[in-house]
């Protein structure tokens, strides 16, 4: 292979593949062993930060981006003129090996545009896992995407030799799909992922039984929805991420927003880009669901279907609610300390567990992690937060996000010294 040719199918496939950005940390378990390259368990194979603030990167490419559908959203659709290229199976797994000798790369993240048909494009990707896995025994981690239509068979290979699979749904809405892609079917989306979970919980059945059972899919599955491409509200993204989690037990959904790329009717206009911070209140609400236990339907309703972008959806519901506040740190229940604007999950299991043996101040929970600056408002302490009392929700977010100040600032600014 020309040199100069393999570097311009990589300069291509490589910018192609940036559209996606489910591919995020593994949870992958794989071990090093001798003999065997790569462990995708000791540094979490991630496209950006790990929780510790280590960097890692992984090779990140479309197997190929000619695409036998003509989806209005995807820059490799079959009827938008760019450059097209393709991998052989042989020169995905030099690269990735190639790179991660030389330290450039701790895995690899393979999607690819639809060539032929579903069958022959999953059979292509799993090729490439296959090859890794058994003849460069390649231990890091493999997180391939899977293909709309693919056969349960090909789904089982790839649980067999990727880490993690995902599946993009793409638009929110089988509505909007029909519109930017009437010849996709959200069920042939579907169908594979019911699949994989299925597995990943036949697995772990067996796995109490039999000491060793093959890897399933050990980093589990996740999906990306486009946010801005059709007029979906918040609400309604929200509730089917909501519905993903409890019903396919998914480890992740990704929100991305829409990026103009080409002209189309159907499409918002070029110059209309979704604001970042939509695409960032988006995973401040997917974490509520995940970690503190908010329901879809508190965080918006029909009446507010839309994310607020001057404050996050926590502070967004305190304010809606502030006949729940004070919150009284010594009584609480755990659920209703989550809920206090400033306090995080660690920060309550730490109240929680030092309201036993003193009563908690501002100065211990500034100790245990809190942002006082906000939580201070909601907390019923000794001295009684009577600072609330007074204040409406449209007074009390001004206050918080440094707008115009309350009226009752100066009149309280005693009391608030207290806190």
């Amino acid at each position: 292979m020309n040199f100069d040719r393999l570097k311009e199918k990589l300069e291509i496939l490589a910018d192609a593949a940036k559209y996606d950005v489910s591919c995020s940390s593994s949870g992958g378990s794989r071990k090093n062993k001798k003999g065997a390259l790569g462990d995708s368990s000791a540094s979490g194979i991630c496209h950006t930060y790990t929780e510790d603030g280590r960097c890692v990167s992984l090779l990140k490419v479309l197997l190929t981006n000619h695409c036998i559908y003509d989806c209005a959203y995807c820059v490799s659709r079959s009827s938008n003129d760019i450059k097209r290229a393709a991998f052989t199976v042989e020169e995905v797994v030099d690269l990735t090996i190639n790179f991660y000798r030389r330290n450039y790369i701790e895995g690899l993240f393979l999607s690819s545009g639809i060539f032929k048909n579903a069958d022959t494009t999953m059979e292509r990707l799993v090729r490439v896992a296959k090859k890794l896995r058994l003849e460069e025994n390649f231990n890091g981690y493999i997180h391939l995407k899977s293909i709309p239509g693919a056969s349960d068979i090909l789904m089982q290979e790839a649980a067999l030799y990727a880490d993690r699979l995902s599946i993009n749904i793409e638009i929110p809405t089988e509505s909007g799909l029909k519109l930017l892609a009437p010849e996709k079917n959200r069920q042939d989306m579907l169908n594979p992922m019911k699949y994989i979970q299925s597995g990943i919980t036949q697995y772990k059945e067996e796995k109490k039984i039999f000491r060793k059972v093959p890897k399933f899919a050990p980093a589990g599955q996740s999906t990306q929805m486009i946010v801005g491409a059709t007029n979906e509200n918040d609400l309604q993204i929200i509730k089917v991420a909501d519905h993903f989690y409890k019903n396919y037990n998914l480890k992740r959904v990704y929100y991305s927003g829409y990026v103009p790329v080409l002209e189309d009717t159907r499409l918002p206009a070029l110059t209309t880009a979704v604001p970042m911070l939509r695409e960032n209140r988006l995973y401040q609400s997917d974490w509520l669901m995940r970690f503190y236990g908010f329901k879809a339907d508190e965080i918006l309703d029909s009446h507010m279907p839309f994310l607020d972008l001057e404050v996050d959806p926590k502070l967004s519901w305190a304010l809606r609610h502030l006949d729940q506040f004070p919150i009284n740190l010594q009584s609480a229940d755990y659920q209703m300390i989550l809920r206090i604007p400033g306090i995080g999950v660690k920060t309550a299991k730490k109240i929680v567990s030092a309201r036993r043996f003193q009563v908690l101040t501002i100065e211990n929970l500034q100790k245990l992690g809190a942002a006082v600056n906000r939580a201070k408002y909601f907390i019923d302490f000794n001295a009684g937060n009577v600072f609330l009392r007074h204040l409406t929700d449209l007074n009390l977010k001004k206050l918080l996000i440094g707008g115009s100040t309350s009226k009752f600032q100066d009149q309280f600014s005693q009391q608030l010294t207290l806190f």
